[in-house]
């Protein structure tokens, strides 16, 4: 049985942004509210909750990162063919 992990990332153009955005959440500012507000990832209207994640859906290095990074840890900037993302994964139960 394949692992589920339940991810939520933020996605923006550049590194820069993704580098701005990532000190806010390390200030404390809610994830949910940066995602909302910045990302340009359709998820981002759920506070960047990408649900449930099994290997193989996500586009390389952020299907890496959510299956071989750390958990319950801010990952990023990743560079995909879409931009950069600030990652977060857990895994259910």
């Amino acid at each position: 049985m394949a692992r589920i992990a339940m991810a939520r990332h933020i996605l923006v153009k550049t590194e820069a942004e993704a580098q701005r955005l990532k000190q806010s959440l390390e200030r404390g500012q809610p994830f949910e509210k940066l995602a909302k507000k910045h990302s340009t990832c359709p998820s981002g209207k759920q506070g960047g909750d990408l649900g449930e994640v099994r290997p193989g859906q996500m586009v390389g290095g952020i299907d890496r990162a959510i299956f071989k990074g750390p958990l319950n840890t801010l990952q990023g900037p990743l560079k995909s063919k879409f931009g950069y993302h600030l990652l977060e994964a857990f895994f259910r139960g």
